[in-house]
């Protein structure tokens, strides 16, 4: 299952130095509904190399989304050494999603 960040924990993950992949989504969205499940699978395969986790927006102040500019969503931040190194805009397959995670290590 894939972590649950929010503003309290997101920057301390990021900046702890390992990989991170922070999935933006919201319950009424559907097509973050549909990227979910690979998500967790993906969240449970790389457990322990890679942190992957969902970040609701509609629980979020707002500074961490406009940090980033996330104005659509699902939008998914991959960051390596705590910098922000890829983006993804919109659905995306496993396959897809499954090699910009395995880029991170």
């Amino acid at each position: 299952m894939a972590k649950v960040f929010n503003d309290a924990n997101i920057n301390e993950v990021i900046q702890s130095g390992q990989p991170v992949v922070v999935d933006f989504w919201a319950e009424w969205c559907g097509p973050c509904k549909a990227v979910s499940p690979i998500v967790d699978e993906l969240a449970q395969e790389f457990e322990g190399r890679v942190v992957i986790g969902k970040y609701d927006v509609d629980e979020g102040d707002g500074d961490f989304m406009a940090q980033y500019g996330i104005r659509n969503i699902p939008t998914m931040l991959f960051f390596k050494g705590g910098q922000l190194v890829d983006r993804n805009v919109g659905s995306i397959a496993k396959d897809a999603l499954k090699a910009k995670v395995e880029a991170l290590l």
